[in-house]
């Protein structure tokens, strides 16, 4: 390699949390390349900017993601690094997946309460989220809860529980631990309760399409194990029609070469709630997940769907 291509730009967000993630990326990469030099360069995002906004308005809009996409597509950087379930299901023209590291722990916790409690409290207690997935599956298993929209980042989230402003409050396990803050978590929710986002806990490295050279470089932090679960989870997803904020969910796991995937699509208030499983060869990720997808539809999926949809176009809201 030629000495003007020994220093990689990798795009991320300015959040603490998508820069703690990048740089756990760069240790792994150096230590990999120590002749080459890795710089993180901080991109602000239409999500960053506009943090009042429900995210659901965006749905499918790369909201955490656009500008960081542009810059790749501009030559500005050579790498983005990005949390896999605020990917869009279609790559841009121009931009592939380069590697997929191993995955944090996918599930939801709990913080300020615990699961027994919120079955006891009942309609006193206020659960915060921004996130429609979460909510709708809150009020499905925790009957009459408030559910409170909790926004911004981690710290302000953590330090709205404690200064009261709700009760507790649901945060993905990943990035608590990812920060440190793990010990900060009450409770984990079961997959019963809380199936998390398609990709949640995972990590994305997207590159430019054809850049082999740097997909070379990924390749020994690439995680093909990981990979397989969030291609199963994405392609549920993506035969649903669903958007990244829309209340689907899925989690998959592969075992002896045999690749589970469990998928779930609710209405905003919870009321309606369709699961499904499917189970095939690792080597055919898609295909699980779209069987599993296909289960909900032949039940009535789409319909759930363009209801969810109607009502955010209505913003009609929830208490």
């Amino acid at each position: 390699m030629s000495d003007s291509h020994r220093t990689i730009r990798v795009g991320t967000r300015g959040s603490l949390l998508a820069r703690t993630q990048t740089e756990w990326v760069l240790d792994r990469l150096r230590a990999e390349h120590p002749s080459l030099r890795f710089e993180a360069v901080i991109i602000r995002t239409t999500g960053d900017i506009r943090t009042q906004d429900g995210p659901a308005r965006f749905a499918g809009k790369g909201f955490f993601t656009k500008e960081i996409e542009d810059a790749l597509l501009a030559d500005s950087i050579d790498l983005a690094v990005h949390s896999l379930k605020d990917l869009p299901i279609e790559w841009p023209q121009g931009l592939a997946l380069g590697a997929v590291p191993v995955r944090e722990d996918p599930r939801d916790a709990l913080v300020g309460g615990t699961c027994e409690h919120l079955h006891a409290a009942g309609r006193t207690v206020r659960i915060g989220t921004s996130s429609l997935r979460r909510g709708a599956q809150l009020r499905r298993a925790f009957p009459g809860c408030s559910v409170v929209n909790l926004r911004g980042n981690l710290d302000t989230r953590l330090q709205k529980v404690r200064d009261g402003a709700v009760d507790c409050a649901v945060l993905a396990a990943a990035g608590l631990r990812r920060l440190g803050r793990q010990q900060e978590i009450s409770d984990f929710f079961t997959l019963e309760q809380m199936l998390p986002a398609p990709g949640q806990g995972a990590l994305a490295m997207e590159i430019r399409a054809g850049d082999e050279r740097l997909r070379e470089l990924l390749a020994p932090v690439h995680c093909a194990l990981t990979a397989t679960a969030v291609e199963a989870e994405r392609a549920f997803m993506s035969a649903l029609g669903g958007g990244c904020t829309l209340p689907v969910a899925a989690l998959a796991t592969v075992e002896d070469g045999i690749l589970r995937l469990r998928g779930r699509v609710l209405s905003l208030d919870g009321d309606r709630c369709l699961d499904s499983q499917a189970e095939g060869p690792a080597a055919a990720p898609g295909d699980v997940g779209r069987a599993a997808a296909a289960q909900l539809l032949a039940r009535g999926a789409a319909d759930i769907i363009r209801m969810v949809e109607r009502e955010l176009q209505g913003s009609i809201p929830l208490s």
